[in-house]
């Protein structure tokens, strides 16, 4: 498998591993598994252990571990411009840059999700190298999502763990920002995102 088109599959097989378990994302399990066959062992590994423990667990542990670890852990966030934007101003302008790149790319983001939610990033990098630039201007909140989950003992470190493998190791200004907004967390100033949720629409594609 070329390395444009292992990276796909690995980056939509992460979006699904970091996706809300519910019935769809379930089922998807078992194509999620033969598809890592196909992936150097650093990122499919990782991936692996994630598979294993959705297969394993029952659907409604899984649901209520991920609503518990994602939506009310804040330092676990999967939505990255939180990371370096906090709820200020600053984060609505980080959203219109991910808006444009899916614009650019012909997508949107269904489900309402802002377009800096990472499964949706991940989608976008599927399919356009404009998904693997955010990631790449995101490091720092990679890292320190990573460093969040392993704190948690969550096997979703894991995912995170397997898009990091594919990027470019982080420059010693990222490791610095990571290291300042771990022990300060992100800025405060509450603000209305409303306007940068996105919707599908006719002719959307995911």
């Amino acid at each position: 498998m070329s390395q444009p088109t292992w990276r796909a599959v690995a980056a939509r097989a992460a979006s699904l591993l970091l996706r809300y378990p519910d019935d769809e994302v379930l089922a998807a399990l078992p194509t999620v598994r033969a598809a890592l066959d196909g992936l150097p062992a650093e990122v499919s590994a990782p991936l692996r252990e994630v598979v294993t423990q959705r297969e394993a667990a029952e659907p409604v542990e899984l649901r209520a571990a991920y609503v518990q670890l994602f939506d009310f852990r804040r330092r676990c966030c999967l939505h990255l411009t939180y990371y370096t934007c906090g709820d200020t101003r600053r984060r609505g302008e980080a959203l219109v840059g991910f808006s444009a790149a899916y614009k650019r790319a012909g997508l949107t983001v269904v489900d309402g999700e802002l377009p800096d939610f990472l499964p949706a990033v991940l989608d976008l990098a599927a399919v356009d190298d404009g998904g693997w630039r955010l990631l790449r201007e995101n490091r720092v909140g990679l890292d320190l999502l990573v460093e969040a989950l392993g704190r948690e003992k969550s096997v979703y470190r894991q995912a995170v763990n397997a898009i990091c493998e594919m990027l470019p190791p982080a420059q010693p200004g990222d490791l610095a920002a990571a290291a300042r907004l771990a022990r300060t967390g992100p800025p405060v100033e509450q603000v209305g995102l409303e306007p940068f949720g996105l919707v599908d629409t006719t002719g959307g594609r995911r």
